[in-house]
């Protein structure tokens, strides 16, 4: 494939977090049970990732979901959208979740002082997961809560000074023709699927096992085929930009214990093919993946950013957030920047 004059000549690590905490699993994960361990230990475990990602010079996108901003109940609901989405199930209703009133209160729906603490690490992204876990793909959504959402999303956010620039969708549920909807909001980059049909946009009840089973291999065994994207990809029709994922870092397990070796070489292969071919690799996860068994979590990933560090000695790879990495892309007129380099003193004061 030619390449444009303007195309950079290095690859690029791209990281995205989807930061949500129960908000992101509530329809299926009840807050006292027993997934309540990696919750909280989210909370314990993104420090640790920040202090790895400074200690190896890495930049990374979070995309957070806008309840979490808030600082109590009071001015979540001040933000809260006039058109919300009517989902045949019910059990998507994120505003129909029992709350507490602050962060102290209740840690696993407020997280004001983690986003300060992201905020304060060099190289991070502030993004938006829309306000509420949006699902597009799911039956009662429309168009008009999906633009509601995004705007009570972005207005939360600038309220401490971060100016939203990307996105990632709940479950991945990217829906086609929903990119003007961002535009209007000031947004200019979202993270797409990968192309395989395994990883194509679905809606929750088609999430089957012979759809989930393959991409659980395929982060061994390639199944889906090279996992670095070209820069020449992510300008999208009508000045959009796809910064689509690579591959998601699945959380160590005990009974997979033996197979790190064959995930970590996995990961490593996509890295190192991106770096030569100067290419991007957008690894992405959840921070509550990291919520249990965090020694290994945080061992394995030092073990990814060392891949890293050696590709950006040997070929000049760089560590990159999803919007620096669209803005300088072939065919692309953004600036980068996202977030002011002091924190709102508001966020800042329950750090």
């Amino acid at each position: 494939m030619s390449t444009s004059p303007n195309t950079p000549p290095f690859g690029a690590l791209v990281i995205s977090l989807d930061f949500e905490l129960h908000w992101g699993v509530r329809d299926k994960r009840s807050v006292d049970g027993p997934y309540r361990e990696n919750l909280l230990g989210a909370r314990t475990a993104i420090p640790q990732i920040l202090d790895l990602f400074e200690e190896f010079g890495v930049g990374a996108t979070w995309a957070t979901v806008g309840f979490l901003f808030a600082r109590n109940r009071r001015e979540r609901d001040e933000f809260l959208p006039l058109i919300r989405p009517q989902y045949k199930n019910d059990k998507l209703d994120a505003y129909s979740e029992p709350a507490g009133d602050n962060e102290d209160d209740d840690p696993l729906h407020y997280a004001p002082s983690l986003i300060a603490r992201i905020a304060k690490t060099p190289k991070q992204e502030i993004a938006t997961h829309t306000f509420s876990h949006y699902y597009c793909q799911e039956p009662g959504e429309t168009r008009e809560a999906f633009a509601a959402d995004i705007a009570s999303a972005t207005a939360i956010g600038r309220r401490y000074g971060f100016d939203i620039r990307s996105i990632v969708f709940p479950r991945n549920q990217f829906r086609a023709g929903y990119e003007g909807v961002l535009k209007e909001a000031g947004i200019t980059c979202y993270r797409g699927n990968e192309p395989n049909w395994m990883y194509r946009p679905r809606p929750r009840g088609e999430e089957t096992l012979a759809v989930r089973a393959p991409r659980l291999i395929d982060g061994y065994i390639s199944l889906s085929g090279p996992k670095f994207i070209r820069w020449e990809e992510i300008a999208q029709p009508g000045g959009i930009c796809d910064v689509r994922a690579s591959m998601f870092l699945r959380p160590y397990s005990t009974q997979r214990k033996s197979l790190e070796p064959i995930r970590l070489r996995r990961i490593a292969g996509g890295i190192r093919a991106a770096a030569k071919n100067r290419g991007i690799f957008h690894h992405w996860w959840h921070p509550h993946n990291f919520g249990k068994n965090i020694p290994e979590n945080l061992e394995f990933l030092r073990s990814v950013l060392k891949v890293f560090a050696e590709q950006r000695q040997v070929h000049g790879m760089q560590s990159l957030s999803m919007i620096e990495a669209a803005s300088l892309a072939p065919g692309v007129a953004l600036s980068a920047t996202n977030s002011p380099r002091e924190v709102s003193n508001e966020l800042e004061r329950v750090s």
